[in-house]
């Protein structure tokens, strides 16, 4: 849930007003018990007696504090914070953003408080139900659209919440509507507030007493079935997965590609080695075959003359009583003995007694097929004893912190590839083209069925199911329509509708925050590298990271993008040199998943050419072209442009993300500097040369990207920036083969007033900024070009004032400098490495 809070400071002095948008900054000032009781009298004819809240510690504190000039010292709220529990448990973004928004800023207005705590209380309720719907989807076409409208109505409702703080900024600015109203008709400020913050909280009390009123009238007479019992649905996913996966042991392995070499290397691992017991973890995204490779291998003569061997499918959702159970009755169907019909009422002590007694001298080999948490092991293993007698233990995993997790005993853990190019085209052909001569496919189909299969991306599962899809398919004009429409035939086509169902488990097995960074991703082009500093600072910029007491938004962020690694739902393509992602892409059967999902909630959209109204959040460009105007424009809080040319739509002015990455501009749209909602501004590669000075208004931003641009110095308004967490500069001189290949950015003196840069990239050094640098103390990278010999002790004693700073680049004013560093007597004790070199990585 986000928690800045933008000072509106010239507001009326009858009310203390506090717009809220991203993280808690030294910028924010309380009111003085002075400045409270000079407002006393003024407020007193509306019965507030001068009270405000002090809320610049909301999240270091356990309770709201509230001031008064009767009552300097604080005091315990206990029903706002009980309110405020209510919220974060929900974790719903949306709705703790406006919870938040009334709980802090409205509620210190005369004569609204009741208002905004009904309100505020309809939210919350709101805010649990759509975390409930979530897990549990929708059975029916009522409750989906039931859901639907819940949602729509919470971003009508922060639509309502963004617009008045716009139209706080735009008296706090003085343009357009607001102060020609006050100028021609002479409206006391306080009464012309008083009456947009009503209106707006009636508009808003409104909209939640009609979806309550629906709430009564279509799932209280049972119209809509009530959610509660939609688990079944999902019960029946997980019955059918088990089965699919039982399934597997009966199929023809001529039916296979590319088994043997992963088969061969676990066939080694399993027969041959110590004869303690050891774990297989195999693991792989879904529908990559992990079933399918483990399965042949349970089957094979050789593995059955080796060990005893038993299969528990697990899940997402198990009884350890329900597989101790399911191994019993294989030991009697082993033996083609009758199951008794006790053990279905034994206790979990009775079961384990049974287990051991059974495999006290047996050589065996069990599987635990699919499974999502290491609990598993830490239950069942009672059971699984080891006698030194080279038994094996072999699951499969979607999740690689359950691969690599510490078993206690000799592990391996195999990462299943996807199918290489030759292997893929095989499948695919036997399956879609099995009535075909020789399962070969028409040449007049080869270049749309390669396309087909080229986005499967060698995934087994998908692979299966287009081809499945495609057998009945015989013109071109039929391939082509699935192949240009893949998203559409995901979403209504039966034939896909397995795999989406196996490959949907593990996106709704994610938080709801990972769900929100993964359909992010979406927005990129298909087959796109993303960057792992990029989409961190992205989803910080949309208020998707939860706040961690004591953690930077930057290190929790990391730890989302290495868990949807860790689940396969992304592809790492490339570690840095300490193991972490450095670039990941989105499978694409995984991303027209994801578009489908966010296009259906109007999470995000694509725009590809086609005349269509826009009707989402965040909006991906990826085709040329002017974009024309739409009703849904206004609702844009993303932007990111994928394309060279392109006209941007306007009356945009709740954007948080602005990235205009290699796009061929010379100039920023006029209405930046009233993007007060702007977080993230993207300008790396742009042609631009200047910064306009309206920049000095985007109080909110915390990334601003100009690396590459043509940009070469920064204007002085920059240091009002005061939220700002990252800042990557520096330009190229044009002639690649000279020594200063790049050059740095002129920053102004007083950028040591940004104290919460994180990373300071591409700063051109000169004798003031270096000395200010020092007080940059967040600071955990930075780059600095055009150091000379005669900067040495300034640079190394602002560095050594840098105690979390992590790397350091460097680079001398020419070739014939030696820079000197070891007269930093206390080096930053997270400092890697210092490298002195032409270009670094930001």
């Amino acid at each position: 849930m986000e928690s800045f809070f933008a000072r509106a400071s010239d507001m009326t002095n009858d009310f203390s007003f506090f717009a809220r948008a991203s993280n808690v900054t030294k910028d924010f000032v309380t009111p003085s018990i002075e400045e409270t009781r000079k407002d006393r009298y003024a407020s007193s004819v509306g019965g507030w007696n001068g009270a405000k809240w002090d809320i610049s510690d909301l999240y270091k504190t356990k309770w709201y504090a509230y001031v008064s000039p009767q009552n300097p010292r604080p005091r315990n709220v206990q029903g706002y914070n009980r309110n405020l529990k209510m919220a974060s448990a929900a974790q719903d973004l949306l709705l703790g953003k406006i919870v938040g928004i009334l709980e802090n800023e409205a509620s210190s207005i005369a004569g609204v408080r009741d208002k905004v705590e009904d309100i505020k209380q309809e939210l919350v309720s709101m805010k649990a139900f759509l975390k409930d719907a979530d897990g549990k989807k929708a059975q029916t076409e009522g409750e989906e659209a039931w859901v639907t409208s819940v949602r729509d109505s919470v971003y009508d409702v922060e639509d309502i919440i963004d617009e008045f703080t716009y139209r706080i900024y735009e008296q706090k600015h003085g343009v357009r509507f607001a102060r020609s109203l006050h100028q021609t008709f002479h409206i006391p400020k306080n009464l012309w507030y008083k009456r947009q913050i009503a209106k707006k909280l009636d508009k808003i009390k409104g909209t939640i007493k009609a979806i309550s009123e629906m709430n009564q009238k279509w799932i209280g007479h049972g119209v809509v079935p009530a959610l509660e019992g939609t688990s079944s649905s999902h019960d029946h996913i997980q019955k059918w997965m088990r089965d699919q996966a039982e399934a597997s042991l009966f199929t023809n392995e001529d039916d296979l590609v590319g088994i043997e070499s992963p088969k061969k290397v676990l066939m080694e691992h399993l027969v041959n080695g110590q004869q303690g017991q050891a774990i297989v973890s195999v693991f792989g995204m879904g529908g990559s075959g992990k079933t399918t490779l483990v399965a042949k291998i349970f089957n094979n003569d050789i593995v059955k003359r080796h060990f005893d061997c038993y299969w528990v499918v697990v899940s997402q959702n198990y009884v350890i009583e329900d597989l101790f159970r399911s191994l019993i009755k294989q030991f009697h169907e082993a033996k083609k003995e009758k199951i008794p019909g006790e053990i279905n009422g034994m206790s979990y002590r009775g079961l384990v007694e049974i287990l051991v007694d059974y495999l006290n001298s047996k050589r065996y080999l069990v599987v635990l097929d699919d499974v999502w948490d290491t609990n598993v092991w830490a239950q069942i293993r009672v059971s699984l004893q080891d006698k030194q007698l080279g038994s094996r233990v072999v699951l499969t995993t979607r999740k690689n912190d359950v691969a690599k997790f510490a078993f206690g005993v000799v592990s391996f853990v195999y990462d299943i590839q996807p199918l290489g190019k030759d292997n893929t085209w095989e499948l695919f052909s036997k399956k879609a083209f099995s009535t075909h001569p020789n399962k070969s496919c028409p040449p007049e189909l080869e270049p749309i069925a390669r396309e087909l299969v080229g986005k499967c991306n060698g995934l087994p599962l998908a692979i299966v199911a287009m081809s499945g899809l495609m057998s009945s398919k015989e013109s071109c004009s039929e391939w082509s329509n699935v192949c240009n429409s893949l998203n559409w035939h995901l979403t209504n086509d039966p034939a896909l509708g397995y795999m989406k169902a196996i490959l949907l488990v593990s996106f709704n097995d994610l938080s709801y925050r990972l769900k929100h960074c993964f359909l992010y991703c979406s927005l990129f082009p298909e087959d796109y590298l993303m960057k792992r500093k990029r989409l961190i600072r992205l989803w910080i910029a949309e208020g998707f990271i939860e706040h961690v007491r004591g953690v930077t938004p930057e290190v929790t962020a990391d730890r989302y993008l290495s868990e949807l690694c860790y689940r396969s739902m992304l592809q790492v393509v490339e570690r840095n040199e300490e193991g972490r992602p450095k670039q990941c892409r989105m499978h694409d059967v995984m991303r027209e998943i994801a578009l489908s999902i966010s296009e259906k909630e109007k999470f995000c959209a694509v725009y590809d050419g086609k005349d269509e109204g826009i009707e989402a959040r965040r909006l991906s460009i990826q085709s040329e072209g002017e974009i024309k105007s739409s009703a849904g424009m206004s609702q844009l809080r993303s932007i990111l442009v994928f394309v060279k040319e392109t006209t941007l739509p306007s009356d945009c002015k709740y954007l948080r993300v602005l990235d205009l990455q290699n796009v061929s501009i010379t100039n920023l749209p006029d209405y930046l500097g009233y993007l007060f909602n702007l977080r993230y501004l993207n300008l790396r590669e742009t042609r631009i040369k200047e910064l306009p000075k309206s920049i000095a208004k985007l109080r909110n931003l915390q990334t601003l990207n100009i690396l590459g641009s043509e940009i070469e110095e920064l204007p002085k308004g920059i240091a009002k920036l005061l939220n700002l967490r990252h800042l990557m500069m520096y330009l190229y001189t044009g002639d690649h083969l000279a020594y200063r290949c790049v050059k740095g950015t002129r920053v102004p003196v007083d950028v040591s007033k940004l104290n919460n840069l994180q990373v300071l990239a591409g700063v051109e050094a000169e004798e003031d900024t270096i000395r200010q640098v020092g007080c940059l103390t967040q600071l955990v990278r930075i780059g600095i070009t055009n150091v000379k010999k005669s900067d040495e002790m300034i640079l190394c004693d602002s560095i050594q004032k840098l105690q979390l700073l992590r790397h350091l680049s460097l680079m001398a004013s020419d070739e014939e400098e030696i820079l000197q560093t070891n007269a930093i007597r206390s080096p930053p004790p997270q400092l890697q490495a210092e490298r002195i070199q032409c270009t670094w990585c930001t």
